[in-house]
């Protein structure tokens, strides 16, 4: 009968979704903290608010986003959001944002994943020219198709990018 604990299952199950969970928050924590020191704790601040919203939209506890915007307040840290673009597999332009409060170490954790694949960082403009910003981010202004070993490529690649806990948002103008 070994293996059939059922406590056991459900215990693996609970800790995957748990850290699942703890990395979205976190991201959305560290998004309310720089928002929040950018707008000096005023909740009526348009980039506090939406921020807010897409925490709540996650279920991430009201008490958490309030400790977040009191932390931002108090702590002397400054968190910094920088834009890094690259191509990856099959010519696809990827942009890739970060919030981070070292700089240096973002950009070479950044690196070390992009050499991984056999890739680089791309030159600034360099990428951002096929996309255009908008309030929910980065909206490809065309797109390039690519076959499937270079989607799974760079579905791996996204996937590595985005465990990364200063990325935040990793966008692409693949089909």
């Amino acid at each position: 009968m070994s293996g059939h604990n059922k406590w056991s299952k459900i215990k693996r199950q609970k800790e995957k979704t748990d850290a699942q969970k703890s990395k979205i928050f976190g991201k959305l924590l560290r998004m309310i903290s720089v928002e929040a020191k950018m707008a000096q704790g005023n909740p009526s601040s348009p980039s506090l608010k939406s921020a807010i919203e897409r925490a709540r939209a996650a279920n991430v506890p009201v008490d958490n986003i309030e400790r977040a915007v009191k932390k931002a307040n108090e702590t002397a840290e400054n968190l910094e959001s920088i834009v890094y673009e690259a191509y990856g597999p099959g010519g696809v332009a990827i942009i890739i944002e970060a919030l981070t409060g070292n700089r240096n170490k973002a950009a070479q954790e950044i690196k070390f994943i992009l050499s991984r694949h056999g890739l680089a960082l791309a030159g600034i403009g360099s990428a951002t020219w096929a996309f255009e910003k908008t309030h929910e981010g980065w909206v490809p202004r065309n797109t390039v198709g690519v076959s499937e070993e270079d989607a799974e490529k760079l579905s791996a690649l996204v996937d590595e990018l985005e465990e990364n806990d200063e990325v935040q948002e990793v966008y692409t103008n693949a089909e």
